[in-house]
């Protein structure tokens, strides 16, 4: 690996001191040309010294969303430059994200193996996507239920024979549509009457030993279609009308 020159962003002292010593000690190639606690101090450093890397903490005085600014305006002032995360915040997926959308290369829990030689010469190689292994276990869980979550959806499909009409109806309905409101959209080539014929339907299907007795609405439907994975919660989206 090649020198380099890094700014540190990093508001408490501790970990600061913690995180200069493992570039000290386990990277020599790394230059550390400048400290940063704050975003105003960060803008004034890059300015006077440009880095090859930026090792960033997600969250300064407080706020995680300065950290993701940092990232993201960085990335578009500066294309070249690397940046990898290097957070507390090991809890919150949603941030990760924002992280990895505002064009990181990397992102390092603070938590387990920390950050090592490794994870920073591959970004510096040009690696993207450099986590380490707490992190990537996290991805992996989500993974491994996204698959499974797909898996039983597709096995519902077939099982309960769902076409894609009958998946499109009952996707909109789950969204509020009313079936005036599904008629009117592209491709969804039936009136009122054929959806409710095709609701009936459906009732039949998803509903074989009956309801106890009680009618089926189509609250309760979609409810039931949900519950046999032949909707996806987390992947309810409008067709284009």
């Amino acid at each position: 690996m090649k020198d380099f020159k890094v700014i540190i962003v990093e508001d408490v002292p501790l970990e600061l001191k913690g995180t200069e010593g493992i570039l000290r000690s386990d990277v020599p190639e790394a230059e550390i040309i400048g400290t940063a606690a704050t975003e105003a101090e960060f803008w004034r450093l890059i300015k006077q010294c440009r880095p090859d890397l930026v090792l960033l903490d997600l969250g300064l005085g407080g706020s995680t969303t300065v950290g993701v600014e940092i990232c993201r305006q960085t990335k578009e002032s500066y294309p070249n430059v690397k940046i990898l995360i290097f957070t507390g915040e090991i809890l919150n997926e949603k941030l990760w994200v924002d992280a990895l959308d505002a064009g990181c290369d990397g992102i390092i829990l603070k938590t387990g193996e920390l950050l090592t030689r490794d994870d920073v010469e591959s970004v510096m190689n040009g690696r993207k996507y450099v986590f380490n292994q707490p992190i990537l276990e996290a991805i992996i869980r989500r993974f491994k239920r996204s698959v499974s979550g797909e898996a039983s959806r597709q096995e519902a499909l077939i099982d309960y024979e769902i076409d894609e009409y009958d998946e499109r109806f009952l996707r909109h309905l789950a969204l509020g549509y009313t079936k005036e409101q599904i008629t009117t959209l592209r491709g969804m080539p039936f009136g009122v009457k054929s959806l409710e014929k095709r609701q009936n339907e459906l009732v039949r299907k998803l509903f074989p030993s009956g309801n106890g007795g009680v009618g089926v609405n189509a609250t309760r439907l979609v409810t039931k279609a949900i519950e046999l994975h032949i909707l996806d919660i987390d992947n309810l989206r409008a067709d284009a009308d």
